[in-house]
């Protein structure tokens, strides 16, 4: 989705996907010219993956941005790993790089390859909220008293408030850049 941003990592839209979206139909609707185009999604069908279509359909957004006059591309990364360290805060898995420098993730691996830059952690980036009942079906677990909850492929804590009859899942994923135009 295309929306205004000015290069700084501190304008990024508060929410990342979420926020970002609720900003492009905002500035939209209020006639803002977007200059920059924001990747909310970008999967590959499981029976397929490892034959570098991510890749490509990353590179293909990209060129698309530039052809429509866009400066910038940014993405909320959901990083493929975080899940199997949900209580690390996103600050410092953002910092976990392997020996060749790269980062240890595979996914955010595959967008600094394209040329992306980690720009930082995207806060409630998808807030999910439901009952505790919901929760429950949803996850496959029971919630028997009020408490933070490592749910099955969760980046984050669930919060689960029995007196409220509320779970609240707020997910942090990563924002990156990548360049306008493929590099070589």
């Amino acid at each position: 989705m295309a929306l205004s941003w000015d290069g700084e990592t501190s304008a990024l839209p508060c929410g990342g996907y979420d926020g970002a979206l609720v900003a492009a139909v905002t500035e939209h609707e209020s006639g803002v010219v977007p200059d920059s185009l924001c990747v909310v999604a970008a999967t590959v069908r499981a029976d397929r993956t490892g034959g570098g279509l991510a890749g490509k359909v990353l590179t293909a957004l990209r060129e698309r941005a530039a052809d429509d006059g866009l400066l910038r591309v940014i993405v909320p990364v959901r990083p493929t790993l975080k899940a199997t360290y949900p209580v690390t805060s996103m600050e410092d898995f953002q910092r976990w790089s392997r020996a060749d420098g790269l980062h240890l993730d595979p996914w955010i691996r595959t967008h600094q390859r394209l040329g992306a830059t980690i720009l930082g952690p995207a806060p409630r980036s998808m807030v999910v909220t439901g009952s505790v009942a919901e929760w429950e079906r949803w996850t496959g677990m029971a919630f028997p008293q009020s408490g933070r909850y490592v749910v099955a492929g969760g980046l984050d804590l669930v919060a689960i408030d029995r007196e409220r009859d509320q779970g609240v899942y707020e997910e942090t994923n990563l924002w990156m850049r990548h360049p306008v135009r493929a590099t070589s």
